[in-house]
């Protein structure tokens, strides 16, 4: 069987297109030629600045001969139907064969395609490839009409085995596939043959190219790692960066440079960010955790060993350390200043047309941090305070030049301004979590400005009508309900939701609103808030445009929202609850439970129904559950009346019926006072502790017994259970 080599050789392919690249020539060449009739053993894709290659190993050398049946119509149909079957079948009428059938004669077309060789299918599978390529962007390039994400120069081809190796005939657009390939481009550019893979991945080798992305990326983790603790330093950790970097290079060789004294007293953070979006450099810091040095990583090698590559990076990097120094200082003297104009500069930027500026929504989610505070342990005033400069240093010149430090920025200027670090700590934190990897803050402060942040956007977004649909949600509301989930669940926040959604969407569209001493007046909503409510009702605004109609019909307009968006929170939170490894029929019991608006309280109560059904005693006790809620339902359908009365000791006949009565009522002592102090582990421990009484129960008697009187007794009996149960969770949804 042979072996397949490919390579696509062009001028530099982007970084960030490289694996995907090589993933798609993977997947495009290997499908095709498993479509052809081929087989393989196994594959691999590699990609370089100038090269995406293909390895296919054990290779079928021809496809097999294929016979195919196919029943057309019958011999006696209109000369029209035969014309299309033969149409498609490509066969004459005289190639068709007769059949007798129920029905009559029927006409049969045997269709046999004869194998085809490996170059041949190769050839067609590669030039469909080619020219079909799912680049994000491509170009064309002289007179022809190939489009490539860069100039294409060359087209290897190989199929080898131990009889030698063998040039697939190929040309696409001009370009004839060869053995021949190129080196490094300054230090090995002359072109040589190859005869498969082994030979040509050790001749690039040779040639100064390593054909492994992953291969090049260890190679500059190692050497930067090794340079740095040479000199007692270490690399700050960038797998994103690493990666990047690998692709921007055949043969890395890694130099360590210094960084300027003028610059060291800049945040970290703005020196890493710099270095790293404009000149690809990995930072390096001493013991104390600051940024002193750092790593680039060069195409080529030099005979002055890279010193003059270094200068020239050096100089580039102090023009563009000059800029960030220069933005830090004058933000600086603004935040010192107490960032007022800041503040105020956020009026005229836009957060959303229909919900207003940045400033408005800053105004709302300062009032409703003030109200979040007591429920988290934080002061109300300095949640306020904290919210309101939250968002100030989205003004600043820093974040206008990297907007990834918005918030972390805030922080620096917040404590630059003398606030307390406690305050200056939310400018970052707040924005958390926005990811299921990202850590949750903890902070009572940062936890009432995040929620206060999250639950504007959501209530903002619902008022207007612009919900999640299917797979688009282009302002992450998805993100920021988990956000709430998370923030709620992972810091124990008990809170009812309904009625902060309620509160927070009348304060988004409804005018001056008060709640306790605090006054939302200032806060106006956007004429474009209106509309609903005037469709609705057909009312006007006044002259001045802020105050409209009935406010309560207006109410009346947005209420069902706020339950939509309690509905959007627990299909978010049945996708938190199912990435913990609970089911969404458990999820579903307790979300029928009273208090489904407490997500903490939710969560656990699931937690702890899901922990009980994982023991036998909880799992069976479901059967039995759901046979005695079966069996109650269908008699008090059937009797007209429902059987909630509770049974009485006399009328029992069977000791089953005395033990499972007395099983009832120690279990009601015991879920009773667990469920009011919310220990559900215990509540549904005394509940699964129900199983055997209720399994005896039975095996023991027939509940429709002939005496109605000991029949209803014991409905009244099953009644019980159902109660009883029913207080822990709705066991009627759990899927058996």
């Amino acid at each position: 069987m042979p072996d397949l080599l490919i390579e696509l050789f062009s001028e530099e392919i982007p970084a960030r297109m490289q694996r995907k690249a090589a993933e798609d020539l993977k997947r495009l060449v290997t499908g095709g030629l498993v479509d052809a009739g081929l087989t393989y053993a196994g594959a691999r894709a590699f990609s370089t600045p100038r090269r995406l290659a293909l390895t296919v190993q054990g290779l079928t050398a021809e496809s097999p001969t294929t016979r195919e049946e196919r029943k057309g119509p019958r011999a006696d149909a209109p000369a029209q139907a035969i014309e299309g079957f033969l149409r498609s079948t490509g066969l004459t009428r005289e190639q068709l064969e007769e059949r007798a059938d129920k029905k009559g004669a029927v006409l049969f077309a045997v269709i046999e395609k004869p194998g085809r060789k490996a170059p041949e299918i190769v050839a067609e599978v590669l030039d469909a490839t080619i020219r079909n390529f799912p680049w994000p962007k491509s170009m064309r390039w002289g007179a022809g009409s190939l489009r490539w994400v860069r100039p294409l120069h060359s087209i290897l081809c190989l199929l080898s085995d131990e009889a030698g190796a063998e040039v697939v005939p190929l040309t696409v657009d001009g370009i004839a596939a060869g053995n021949v390939t190129r080196g490094h481009r300054f230090l090995a550019p002359e072109p040589f043959a190859v005869s498969g893979f082994e030979d040509y991945a050790a001749k690039l080798k040779r040639a100064r190219v390593i054909l492994d992305a992953e291969e090049r990326a260890e190679a500059i983790r190692a050497e930067a790692e090794s340079q740095a603790f040479a000199q007692g330093l270490e690399v700050v950790s960038d797998p994103g960066l690493l990666e990047e970097v690998s692709g921007l290079v055949e043969w890395p060789v890694v130099l360590m440079g210094k960084i300027d004294a003028q610059f060291l007293d800049l945040p970290p953070e703005v020196l890493q960010t710099s270095m790293k979006e404009h000149q690809k450099f990995f930072s390096v810091k001493d013991k104390t955790g600051r940024i002193t040095r750092f790593v680039t990583v060069a195409n080529t090698e030099t005979k002055d060993h890279g010193a003059t590559i270094l200068a020239g990076n050096q100089k580039v990097l102090a023009a563009r350390l000059s800029d960030a120094k220069f933005f830090w200082e004058n933000d600086l003297r603004v935040a010192k200043a107490g960032m007022t104009r800041w503040l105020a500069s956020l009026a005229n930027v836009t957060f959303h047309n229909k919900l207003g500026s940045q400033a408005e929504r800053i105004a709302r989610i300062a009032a409703l941090a003030r109200e979040i505070a007591p429920l988290v342990g934080a002061d109300p005033d300095a949640a306020e305070e904290a919210a309101r400069l939250a968002k100030a240093d989205l003004s600043s010149e820093m974040v206008y030049e990297f907007p990834e430090l918005q918030g972390l920025m805030g922080r620096y200027y917040i404590a630059a301004a003398g606030k307390p670090a406690e305050i200056a700590a939310v400018a970052q934190e707040h924005y958390s979590p926005l990811g299921p990897s990202d850590t949750v803050p903890t902070a009572p402060l940062s936890v009432a400005v995040a929620l206060a942040d999250k639950l504007d956007t959501l209530t903002g977004f619902w008022a207007i009508d612009e919900k999640p649909t299917g797979s688009k949600d282009p302002f992450a509301l998805r993100r920021a309900a988990l956000g709430v989930i998370r923030l709620v669940v992972e810091n124990g926040v008990r809170i009812a939701l309904q009625d902060a959604l309620d509160r927070w969407l009348e304060l988004t569209v409804v005018l001056q609103t008060h709640y306790g001493q605090v006054s939302h007046a200032s806060l106006k909503p956007r004429p474009i808030l209106h509309d609903r409510y005037l469709e609705t009702t057909g009312q006007g605004e006044n002259d001045d445009g802020q105050h409209f109609g009935d406010q309560k019909i207006l109410w009346d307009v947005f209420k069902s929202d706020a339950q939509d968006l309690l509905s959007f929170f627990h299909d978010r939170l049945k996708v938190f609850l199912k990435d913990r490894g609970i089911r969404h029929d458990i999820i579903d019991a307790c979300l029928a439970m009273e208090g489904n608006d407490d997500l903490a309280l939710l969560v656990k109560r699931a937690e702890a129904l899901n922990a009980t059904l994982a023991t036998d005693d909880g799992a069976n006790l479901i059967q039995g559950y759901k046979r005695a809620a079966n069996i109650l339902s269908q008699a008090e359908e059937k009797d007209g009346v429902e059987y909630s009365y509770g049974a009485d000791p006399k009328f029992f006949e069977d000791a089953t019926e005395t033990a499972l009565h007395a099983a009832l009522a120690e279990a009601e002592t015991a879920i009773a006072p667990a469920l009011k102090a919310e220990d559900f582990a215990t509540a549904m421990a005394a509940m699964a502790a129900l199983r055997a009484p209720i399994d005896a129960f039975f095996e023991a008697v027939q509940v429709n017994a002939d005496n109605q009187i000991v029949r209803r007794n014991r409905l009244n009996l099953l009644s019980r259970i159902r109660t009883l149960c029913g207080q822990v969770a709705d066991l009627g949804r759990i899927e058996a």
